[in-house]
């Protein structure tokens, strides 16, 4: 009996204790999610009781996620000095909400959370003889970065189209939405849509499924969006493009062959003219003047003739000379084909025209006599 009597007044000490000793009064909930680059407050309210006559201890720490570690004190108040260069990651940017902390209020404000902010965080109350301690989890996330839109595959009618959204930076897990902005507003009813993936397939797709989309990336602690134009075009004509491309090919081989064959022709033709050039440098020779040659014939002829006559007969047959020299006729006769081919050498005297007229009849005409020297067959005075 007496046994009884001792527990019951250890367990009636105790909730007397609870009730009119330190607490913390539980506000706020156990896990806290924001953004990264935003602020959070973290509540630690407390009370002390009459019997709590003791120095006032407020310690913030952070927990570690392996138990075998020590926790790490982020802020601490104590002798009515507060103490802030604890935890350098932190340093300056965490602070208690209250200028006197003492006052009931141990709450702390911590401003541009980063991811690596996130943990479990402890606020202990000790005003001896009472202790009391509240934790709280805290969530650091980021946002979605603006997502890039984009398709995938020919946007052609009849084709699967696939409409694409990504978001390269955001804390997971995210959610991707499509929605159609234009005309009726309403997707393709062959569309699916993968809201982690951020995909909308478009099954079979009609010129009708063309039109403005939107994508919306969204997680806990924020969301951003982008825009898409969709152009559904009508299939190729294949056989027309096929058809083309042959008719350019020929075109261009009818042009080269063009080509091929004017230049052939014109390499001919100058090869040709350059034959014609040879043929008539070495085998014709340019003619003499045909008056200037029968001259040339016909005083050669006379000196030829003159040459092989001897003093005793010149004077006989001066008369056969002398008269052709004042026939102007002679001069002015062309020679024959035959003639024109026949060395000089081998020219025939021209026929005497007139009568032989004697030497007194030439000295009463007025004839001067000459004496000419004898010459031989090569053109040599003898």
């Amino acid at each position: 009996m007496e046994l009884w009597t001792a527990r019951f007044c250890c367990v009636l000490a105790f909730i007397t204790g609870l009730a009119w000793g330190l607490d913390i009064t539980p506000s706020g909930p156990g896990t806290i999610e924001k953004a990264s680059g935003e602020s959070v407050k973290l509540d630690c309210q407390f009370s002390v009781a009459k019997d709590d006559t003791g120095p006032l201890d407020i310690e913030w720490s952070l927990l570690p996620s392996d138990n075998q570690k020590e926790d790490t004190v982020v802020l601490l108040y104590s002798g009515d000095r507060v103490y802030e260069d604890y935890y350098a990651p932190i340093k300056g940017r965490v602070h208690f909400n209250s200028a006197d902390p003492k006052l009931g209020d141990g709450s702390i404000t911590l401003t541009g959370l980063k991811s690596s902010d996130s943990g479990t965080y402890q606020c202990k109350v000790k005003k001896a003889p009472g202790i009391r301690s509240k934790k709280m989890q805290l969530r650091v996330m980021v946002k979605p970065s603006r997502p890039r839109c984009s398709t995938e595959g020919p946007t052609q009618e009849g084709k699967n189209v696939v409409l694409r959204c990504v978001s390269s930076d955001g804390t997971s897990p995210l959610k991707y939405t499509w929605e159609k902005t234009s005309g009726n507003k309403l997707l393709p009813p062959t569309a699916t849509l993968d809201t982690a993936g951020g995909t909308l397939t478009v099954k079979n797709a009609s010129v009708g499924a063309s039109g403005t989309y939107r994508c919306t990336a969204s997680n806990r602690v924020g969301s951003d969006e982008c825009v898409l134009q969709l152009n559904v075009t009508p299939p190729p004509n294949t056989a027309g493009i096929i058809a083309g491309s042959i008719i350019a090919v020929l075109l261009i081989l009818l042009i080269i062959a063009i080509i091929l064959f004017c230049f052939c022709r014109m390499r001919h033709k100058k090869k040709y003219e350059k034959e014609i050039c040879n043929e008539i440098r070495e085998d014709v020779p340019p003619p003499k003047s045909r008056v200037s040659t029968a001259r040339s014939f016909t005083v050669g002829s006379q000196r030829s003739s003159l040459g092989s006559m001897s003093p005793s007969n010149m004077s006989n047959n001066l008369h056969e000379y002398v008269k052709p020299q004042y026939d102007k006729p002679q001069y002015d006769k062309i020679p024959s084909s035959d003639e024109f081919e026949r060395p000089p050498s081998h020219a025939a005297l021209p026929p005497p025209t007139a009568s032989r007229m004697a030497g007194p009849n030439l000295s009463r005409m007025g004839a001067i006599p000459v004496m000419i020297p004898a010459q031989n067959r090569d053109g040599s005075i003898v």
